[in-house]
């Protein structure tokens, strides 16, 4: 709740107005595997951009040859602005796409998007002025999933977003500490480049970037802005859910194994990077819990203090859902979205099923840690977050 303190720190958490001045030029990477359904998409808005200065790097695999004719009809389109890097690495992950890309970049940012983002033209000038007018080393711009209505966890799906980029960021920005987000995150080129990169084998590779650049002390900021964020979609599945949340907790568990996070300068900023990387495991201990609470609070024979103590899981889930309410009210208001009582009604009915995927999604992530697991399980993406797809496709 960082960020609705006060209505100063809500408006303190935005772009500041660009100055229309563009003094820096950008190299924006769009690591792209099987993604011939939504690139052409993701590009042209690019190309839209008001800022005078960049280039787009398209990544793609040698053996995804799909991905790459659509990625080379769009840099024969636009010669002068985009250009295709083709991944050669036997097994392929974003990380490696990513790193592929570095030495051809020539821009004095670079800049990361997925290859379904809906990107809004004016950003490039916002980070422009950004960077400028902070000094910054980093600037994380805002992600938004944004069609809440494909299925009943699209909702909490997008809702995790908007606390996330909304209000959490910027809290982790002010101590110190930041596990930055996988796309709209600008890095000035000669910062990423002193931090090799990208961890090729990190699942979590935009959260250990950040760990790394936090421990080195590098001057990250977080804008948030409704108009000016980077829309995508839900995983269109729940098996798709399942493993991109697998992905994100192993990478977790990856960055807090690694351990560069303890050579944060302060104890508190280390405090704030165990309980980030745990974070998703002690929320789906608690959703593992409090089934189990109630049913022996309710059916088993205990002592009245041993039941109280089962409920105590309890409290901070309602809690949770209070705030998601009202937050789901603003999401809906920011976005001109018609949020309807029945939304509602399955923000709160949805929340024990919800709490048992992220369960799933943790325990699955420390047995494949265990047992050595780490290839990349890739979520598809079909636009559902695109202005042409009808709300009434939505299940």
């Amino acid at each position: 709740m960082h960020a609705w303190r006060t209505p100063e720190t809500l408006e303190s958490t935005r772009f500041p107005a660009p100055d229309g001045e563009h003094e820096l030029s950008f190299s924006l990477l769009v690591p792209a595997r099987h993604e011939e359904g939504v690139l052409e998409h993701t590009v042209n808005r690019l190309l839209e951009s008001t800022h005078s200065e960049y280039e787009i790097i398209i990544i793609v695999g040698h053996d995804d040859p799909g991905t790459s004719r659509v990625a080379i009809r769009l840099a024969n389109q636009s010669p002068e602005r985009v250009i295709v890097i083709t991944d050669k690495h036997e097994v392929k992950n974003k990380p490696k796409a990513l790193n592929t890309a570095l030495p051809h970049c020539r821009g004095d940012v670079v800049g990361v998007f997925d290859a379904e983002d809906q990107v809004h033209p004016e950003l490039l000038a916002h980070v422009d002025h950004a960077f400028r007018a902070t000094g910054a080393d980093v600037v994380q711009g805002g992600v938004q999933l944004i069609n809440f209505h494909s299925s009943w966890y699209s909702l909490r799906n997008c809702l995790e977003y908007f606390f996330w980029f909304r209000s959490r960021l910027h809290l982790h920005a002010e101590k110190g500490f930041i596990p930055l987000g996988g796309n709209t995150v600008f890095v000035r080129t000669e910062v990423l480049r002193d931090a090799d990169g990208w961890d090729g084998e990190c699942l979590a590779e935009d959260c250990d970037l950040g760990v790394r650049l936090s421990s080195k002390g590098s001057k990250v900021i977080v804008a948030y802005d409704s108009a000016m964020v980077t829309k995508e979609e839900t995983p269109d599945t729940l098996g798709g859910l399942l493993k991109q949340r697998t992905r994100w907790n192993q990478g977790f568990l990856q960055v807090l194994r690694k351990g560069d996070w303890k050579q944060l300068p302060t104890f508190w900023q280390r405090m704030l990077a165990r309980y980030t990387l745990v974070g998703p495991f002690l929320q789906a201990f608690s959703g593992l819990t409090i089934p189990i609470g109630i049913f022996i609070a309710l059916f088993l024979d205990v002592p009245i203090g041993v039941a109280l103590i089962t409920f105590i899981p309890v409290l901070p889930t309602q809690a949770t859902l209070a705030f998601e309410v009202v937050g789901l009210h603003d999401f809906g208001a920011q976005y001109g979205l018609r949020i309807k009582p029945i939304h509602y009604v399955k923000l709160v009915v949805g929340a024990p099923l919800y709490m048992l995927v992220l369960s799933v999604a943790a325990l699955r992530a420390v047995w494949r840690e265990w047992t050595g697991r780490s290839n990349w399980e890739l979520t598809r993406h079909v636009g559902a977050h695109l202005p042409n797809v009808p709300e009434e496709t939505a299940a």
